[in-house]
């Protein structure tokens, strides 16, 4: 009898156990990347356009308001998905050592779905890649790769499953960002089919707003005219916004009309003609003409954010249908800030065409660029604070109590990655595979998710296009290619106004020693699995 009834006591335990959160599927992770979206493009971080979804986001889960990429997108892509410095990966370049863009990747460093596979997860990859090597050979189950970025109407160039697409003579109806929604609400719908059972990661890249500026007709009617007051107009008014919103403790940055775009195309500014200007001068200096042109121009890049957010939109109806969506823990950030550069690439562009259509090739510019960063200085491709903050949206009702709040730990795309294996209970293990590896230099945000804590950590370090920077804790030294280092203290002035390297050179001195060592760091681990990789690549020839 003592026997049966310890036998059927064990038996409940087991079952209760069985049943508890501990032993409950793991988190779906959704991670939506825009492009090239300034800091204050969304509505909950001070922006004018309708992005009423993200914004619902926002208020049921967390803003965080000090998030950094690395300034560009493909050493953002890379740093996303290894949880590596983009320089610690060949994917973004140093000192007479090369990386970037073509770089390639060590085999050590892998990519989330590589880490997830072994622990049930199915992994989806929609829209942008830019990251070396095939999409499913990084582990993904499905891919829609849209390497046609240069034209948002057309599917020719894209890629499903690593595969070119065969797109008919007679295509229509095509566009961009909602075939990328298209392909992942696909995606989710036949993991509900025939993979229910199984948690799925998601990495989900819109191009949206990277020029090309091309839109739906729709989209740019309802932002024609909402512009023309101009960008002086529009930084005042967004950042009124930002201090209702209690987002940030600083002041305006001010306009530099002498930082035009990062690189210089002469030859597209006159052929974009009399409307086009390449400097953020005061508004009131403009004429009619290039006030028109300069506001069409934001009014088109305000009717990408505006379609994507509708496109996110969709993809959050079809988790919540799935009944999904609570158990997911999505977030939302961009590649880089606002960008400032001008130049006509692919079909080049016909000034008769209706503007943000195929034929048509516009960049949004410095003007407007320095707008849709506010209320920080610069552009894309500089590491001031207007080329690396991104908003971060955290949306996890399972795993978030709080609604709405704000979190302000300084934090980086280097720990996304860590986050997803602490929050998915996910261990690497010490293997051969992982001799190789160093250790990760991103933190878990997962305490950061439960209350506003600042994640300890030495320093977070940014180096791209000769830019230069590094923040620990409040402070940052940061420089141009070939300027001087600025140091500034970001607990009030994340506006980057006040340099104060002359006031506190040992505080400077010190940060671009620690600046330095990091450097020669990644320096020295880059140079040897160059070396090692030449070495195999020599071998394999003999």
């Amino acid at each position: 009898m003592n026997r049966t009834i310890c036998t059927l006591i064990s038996a409940v335990g087991f079952l209760l156990a069985a049943a508890s959160p501990l032993q409950a599927k793991r988190p779906n992770i959704v991670f939506i990347l825009a492009d090239d979206s300034g800091y204050s493009d969304v509505g909950c971080y001070g922006g004018e356009i309708a992005t009423p979804h993200l914004d619902a986001l926002a208020e049921n889960g967390l803003r965080f308001t000090q998030f950094y990429n690395t300034a560009r997108c493909w050493p953002t892509r890379a740093a996303l998905m290894t949880g590596f410095y983009a320089q610690q990966v060949h994917r973004d370049a140093l000192p007479k050592l090369g990386g970037g863009g073509r770089g390639v990747r060590q085999s050590w460093a892998k990519l989330i779905p590589e880490y997830l596979k072994p622990h049930g997860y199915r992994s989806y990859h929609s829209g942008k890649w830019h990251i070396d090597g095939k999409v499913l050979d990084a582990g993904f189950d499905r891919s829609y790769c849209v390497n046609n970025q240069g034209n948002f109407f057309t599917d020719k160039g894209n890629l499903v499953d690593d595969v070119p697409l065969k797109v008919p003579a007679d295509e229509t109806g095509y566009y961009t960002t909602t075939a990328t929604a298209d392909h992942a609400i696909e995606c989710l719908k036949d993991h509900q089919t025939h993979f229910a059972e199984q948690p799925f990661f998601h990495y989900i890249a819109f191009i949206s707003p990277h020029f090309p500026l091309h839109a739906l007709p729709e989209d740019i009617e309802r932002y024609r005219d909402r512009y023309l007051d101009g960008w002086d107009a529009m930084r005042a008014q967004r950042f009124a916004k930002q201090q209702q919103l209690g987002l940030l403790d600083t002041t305006l940055s001010a306009l530099e009309p002498e930082v035009g775009p990062p690189y210089a195309f002469p030859e597209a500014i006159k052929e974009l003609g009399a409307g086009e200007i390449d400097r953020p001068i005061p508004w009131d200096q403009l004429s009619e003409e290039q006030k028109r042109f300069q506001a069409t121009k934001m009014a088109i890049h305000a009717a990408m954010v505006d379609r994507m957010d509708q496109e996110i939109g969709r993809v959050v109806d079809q988790l919540r249908a799935m009944g999904e969506l609570d158990k997911t823990l999505l977030f939302y950030a961009s590649d880089n800030g606002a960008s400032a550069e001008i130049m006509i690439r692919n079909g080049g562009h016909d000034p008769h065409a209706d503007p943000g259509s195929a034929a048509t090739y516009l960049c949004l510019g410095p003007g407007f660029s320095s707008a849709c960063n506010t209320p920080f200085r610069r552009h894309k491709t500089w590491v001031h604070e207007g080329g690396t903050s991104t908003p971060l949206i955290v949306h996890w009702p399972d795993g978030i109590a709080d609604r709405g709040e704000l979190r302000h730990t300084p934090s980086h795309v280097i720990d996304i990655l860590p986050t997803i294996l602490d929050v998915a209970d996910v261990k690497i293990p010490d293997d051969e595979s992982t001799k190789e590896r160093p250790e990760f230099p991103g933190k878990s945000l997962a305490a950061a998710l439960k209350d506003d804590v600042t994640i300890e950590r030495d320093a977070l370090w940014w180096l791209h296009d000769g830019n230069r920077a590094i923040r620990s804790g409040d402070w940052k030294l940061v420089a141009a290619e070939g300027q001087p280092w600025e140091l500034y203290d970001l607990r009030t002035d994340r506006a980057e106004s006040s340099n104060l390297i002359s006031q506190m050179p040992e505080q400077a001195q010190a940060l671009e020693a620690q600046w330095n060592a990091l450097l020669d760091q990644f320096s020295e681990l880059a140079k040897k699995t160059s070396d090692e990789q030449s070495a195999k690549k020599r071998n394999a020839k003999r």
